[in-house]
């Protein structure tokens, strides 16, 4: 099993699978072997159908269902070359709930409650942008454009758009690159292609530090909703609807690749909602 998991590692690696995907997936192979008692390269397709039959008796999630799914199609496919193994297998799919939506007043208490400036910058950021998480972390100077007022954005699949600089953004980034990161480690100021963000030992900033943060600023500011990154960018999307931008220009700022992504929003927006006529009110008066 060690050998076959230092295979799948390096094609996983060569793939551009992230260290947490890559992670959940060796486990999901883990919690599979244990459970049939055979390594993969002994197993056959009906085997994995009594692994995938145990995983719907035991009633897990669909995420934690997708998540070993997938890594049971990376293997066969990829890594053992059988893709026949794993052709019957199906994603199941997630229930589509409406998403978390902050109100501007809800989202200005979270963002006063970041105390220190490195993630007030951050999250400011992708309020006021609708960027991902991975997708401001990984910005650079030089990616801010203020000349143009935009910047510019590396979205999945390597996919480029730009997205609007505010004023008042930019004014935080400014005030955050002045205080933490005017300098390196050397004295000398950073390059273009210096991070935007890092943490405070000069790394990449962390996803996990930056969720517990945020999540720490929602508590603080008695905010009782799940107040995650992408509630930000949920919020982003709806305020964007709200303000009269029309749903094409939503879909280009989110970098959705489909409008029919970009058009759950409309279900969540009140303002939309509440333009809707009252049949009842028409009606003529007892």
């Amino acid at each position: 099993m060690s050998l076959l998991r230092d295979r799948m590692s390096r094609d996983m690696e060569r793939a551009g699978l992230t260290p947490l995907t890559r992670k959940e997936y060796i486990a999901a192979i883990r919690h599979m072997t244990e459970f049939l008692g055979r390594p993969p390269e002994e197993l056959d397709a009906d085997d994995i159908r009594a692994w995938d039959d145990e995983m719907s008796r035991r009633g897990l999630g669909v995420s934690w269902v997708r998540v070993h799914v997938a890594a049971l199609v990376f293997l066969y496919r990829k890594t053992l070359a059988r893709p026949e193994l794993v052709s019957f297998l199906a994603f199941p799919r997630r229930p589509r709930g409406l998403p978390v939506v902050l109100s501007a007043e809800e989202a200005g208490r979270v963002l006063a409650a970041l105390r220190e400036i490195r993630y007030r910058a951050f999250f400011s950021l992708i309020y006021d942008t609708g960027m991902r998480i991975s997708e401001a972390a990984h910005l650079k100077a030089g990616d801010i454009d203020r000349a143009r007022g935009v910047i510019k954005v590396c979205g999945k699949g390597g996919k480029e758009r730009q997205v609007k600089l505010g004023d008042r953004l930019y004014q935080l980034l400014r005030a955050y690159w002045a205080e933490v990161r005017a300098k390196d480690a050397k004295g000398a100021p950073p390059s273009r292609d210096a991070l935007l963000f890092v943490s405070g030992a000069g790394t990449p900033l962390g996803f996990d530090s930056a969720r517990k943060a945020l999540a720490l600023a929602a508590k603080a500011a008695g905010i009782s909703k799940l107040v995650t990154p992408h509630t930000l960018r949920h919020s982003f999307a709806t305020a964007q609807l709200e303000a009269g931008t029309d749903l094409r220009t939503v879909q280009t700022l989110l970098g959705h690749g489909s409008l029919g992504t970009t058009q759950v929003y409309l279900r969540v927006s009140t303002r939309l909602i509440r333009q809707a006529p009252s049949p009842l009110d028409a009606l003529p008066p007892p």
